[in-house]
């Protein structure tokens, strides 16, 4: 069934992840007479048995937090009701007990008001999403839940953000427990055919560490299983220098080591410059982590459509048109909203931010430029010089090597390029080399649900939905800020290893430059 098992490593990682999966159960059809939907959800969900035999779905996912992140949520996912915690420690005890407990966190009027069964569950706002739990529609399996007991949420004693200490964490935690039989292998052992393992983390603090040991060993175990990484980053700018400074090396040496080990390697980060239409309070994780997830979700869309559905991407297959080089691991991710209804994005074909060619394929030579085209917003890293000039500059200054796109909301295409002409192309085009572009598109817009923050305008979010262009590409981008990393490193004198480091960022920005050669000038204005 070409399952997707996912890694949620962190409280910012779980803020995406529980966007994600609300999306997720919005697709499922309760109604009959309605059109089926065209979400396999068995990629996402494994089927199981509640406590009283009622069948239930719930996510295949691994959710890792800190002592204090995980909030409202309940023990054992909600589903599954565990008994009385004292009558259990009576049949082991029989002396006295004394009992010493944290006061409760009051659960939120939302997830009341779901728990009820409430129609029109109250509008909930940045005051009133304190965790990542207060938003959540889902029911999760009590293995889902791995509470991480040695490091607390917002400590200021011992907080959790050298990238070397998730490294730590990691290998006491595997040396005790053994992480993958553990958490891991029940999730893949009951899978017929793992399409692959998709992990949400922070790049820029000890989660960064912490993941890049947990996908060595994935990697060791799972050799030629495709491991994604999605790699949060915080803006750094309205930080303390030295914060800066620390962040901006955690996230050198995730880029180092991720990359090295996983298959794609996808850069996470709220943009300096946003289009008229997006309004995001910085200071809200739960507006951050949701214009975050309409790129990721729609991204990857493609990824659980059913097998009788036209173009059904898997992600070895976007993986291959990235990868065109053999060692280009680290794509850059871009999004725009389309302001058009399903009927208008098809007679906007030629729009920038809509499909090069409303037809399926790969691009043919006298549209490489338009294969470089950009979206409204490029996630990739929060530079506070970008620009709406610096955006289009981009445009020009940067090679694609690979590029893959995704147009939701749309009407399907009228036809399909044969499988055996686009492959031809394909191998043409690795040998020019040309830029290779393979397109998606679904006619399912991306939703906007009653858990999602405001953050578009009306004339966007009056439907409750969204027409998505999102794109992901290997670009020569990639390359300078591989260099700008470099360069800091190698003037940081309190890293350990700075030499390999450095060197290693050196190789990667040779990746995305070699045989290529734009002509812009980096220096001019």
């Amino acid at each position: 069934m070409h399952e997707i098992v996912t890694l949620q490593l962190g409280h910012r990682a779980n803020y995406l992840a529980t966007h994600f999966w609300n999306a997720q159960e919005s697709y499922f059809n309760y109604d009959a007479e309605n059109e089926p939907s065209t979400i396999d959800h068995n990629i996402h969900f494994r089927p199981g048995k509640g406590p009283s035999g009622e069948d239930t779905y719930t996510p295949r996912t691994l959710i890792y937090d800190l002592k204090g992140g995980f909030g409202t949520l309940r023990k054992w996912g909600g589903l599954y009701d565990q008994g009385d915690a004292e009558d259990d420690l009576k049949n082991l005890w029989a002396g006295s007990v004394v009992k010493q407990q944290d006061a409760p966190i009051a659960q939120s009027e939302y997830q009341k008001a779901l728990d009820e069964g409430v129609e029109e569950p109250p509008k909930l706002s940045t005051k009133t999403v304190r965790y990542w739990s207060d938003f959540t529609r889902v029911f999760y399996h009590p293995r889902s839940i791995i509470q991480i007991n040695e490091y607390e949420l917002g400590s200021a004693i011992l907080p959790f953000e050298q990238w070397s200490s998730g490294e730590d964490l990691f290998r006491n935690l595997d040396r005790e427990h053994d992480l993958l039989d553990r958490d891991v292998r029940p999730w893949v052992e009951e899978c017929d055919q793992v399409q692959g393992i998709q992990i949400f983390a922070s790049a820029d603090d000890a989660w960064g560490g912490f993941a890049s040991r947990y996908i060595e060993s994935l990697r060791d175990e799972y050799g030629k299983t495709p491991l994604w990484f999605w790699g949060l980053e915080e803006d750094v700018r309205q930080s303390q220098r030295t914060k800066q400074l620390l962040r901006t090396v955690n996230i050198a040496q995730s880029l180092q080591a991720i990359s090295t080990t996983g298959s794609m390697y996808v850069p996470l980060a709220v943009p300096s410059y946003l289009p008229p239409y997006v309004r995001v309070d910085q200071t809200s994780q739960w507006h951050i982590s949701g214009l975050l997830s309409i790129a990721v979700e729609s991204m990857t869309l493609p990824n659980r459509l059913k097998p009788d559905r036209p173009k059904r991407g898997l992600l070895s297959d976007m993986e291959a048109t990235l990868n065109v080089n053999g060692n280009q691991t680290i794509a850059d991710l871009q999004c725009s909203a389309v302001e058009y209804t399903a009927k208008e994005v098809s007679k906007a074909a030629g729009d920038c931010r809509t499909s090069i060619s409303i037809m399926e394929g790969l691009v043919y030579e006298d549209e490489i430029e338009k294969a470089n085209c950009k979206l409204d917003m490029t996630f990739s890293t929060s530079n506070p010089s970008e620009t709406a000039l610096s955006l289009r500059q981009w445009e020009k200054a940067n090679h694609v090597f690979g590029k893959v796109e995704s147009l939701r909301g749309a009407p399907p295409p009228d036809s399909e390029v044969d499988k055996e002409d686009r492959a031809l192309s394909r191998k043409r085009r690795r040998l020019a080399p040309l830029p290779i572009v393979e397109k998606y598109q679904n006619p399912l817009p991306y939703p906007l649900l009653d858990s999602f923050p405001s953050i578009f305008t009306e004339n966007l979010s009056s439907t409750n939905t969204a027409v998505i262009q999102v794109s992901l590409s290997t670009t020569t981008q990639i390359s300078k800020r591989a260099k700008g990393l470099q360069n800091i490193v190698s003037r940081m004198t309190s890293v350990i290893d700075r030499e390999a480091l450095s060197n290693r960022l050196g190789e990667i920005a040779e990746e995305y430059e070699e045989g290529w050669n734009s002509g812009f000038d980096e220096d001019s204005d």
